[in-house]
């Protein structure tokens, strides 16, 4: 049971790249699964309610940092979800690391994107609709991607998986 508990995060973060990669959309239901996941490794971890209040208020903070950004305009209403539910798994001690390396996977993302569509887009790969769309300028950036890679880099520190691999 435990395997099952420490391969689901990973398994959504993997999903939520490949989702964000071919259709440029984090969904609500992804964000809820991760949500939903948390609670349970947590529970199956046995950890205390205490450490899980703790993570609860981080989400909740990055959430409403998030949304800040989001009407702001400078990030997607997916990613804002999603880097609070990834949070949910981190707690306040991983926070700060974590978008660390988010904002630094993001940047070298973004910058390889950018050098992308300065190219010509091969006809052959044309015909695949997700790579047209990475490659107009006119569209945004998968940064679930980063997301994604910056909170599996830090999975192995989490509370949860300390707690299952006991």
């Amino acid at each position: 049971m435990s395997y099952v508990a420490l391969s689901v995060f990973p398994l959504l973060m993997a999903f939520a790249a490949f989702s964000d990669l071919f259709t440029m959309r984090l969904s609500n239901g992804l964000a809820l699964m991760v949500v939903i996941a948390f609670f349970a490794a947590a529970l199956i971890a046995g950890l205390p309610f205490e450490t899980i209040g703790m993570h609860v208020l981080a989400a909740l903070l990055v959430l409403a940092i998030a949304f800040g950004l989001f009407a702001a305009g400078w990030v997607g209403g997916g990613d804002a979800k999603l880097v609070a539910a990834i949070t949910l798994w981190l707690g306040f001690g991983l926070t700060l690391p974590y978008l660390v390396y988010a904002s630094i996977l993001g940047g070298i993302l973004t910058l390889n994107i950018l050098l992308l569509r300065r190219l010509p887009l091969n006809p052959y790969f044309a015909r695949w609709r997700w790579l047209e769309r990475l490659h107009d300028a006119r569209e945004g950036v998968p940064y679930g991607i980063a997301l994604a890679i910056a909170a599996v880099v830090l999975y192995a520190q989490t509370p949860v998986f300390k707690a299952l691999t006991a």
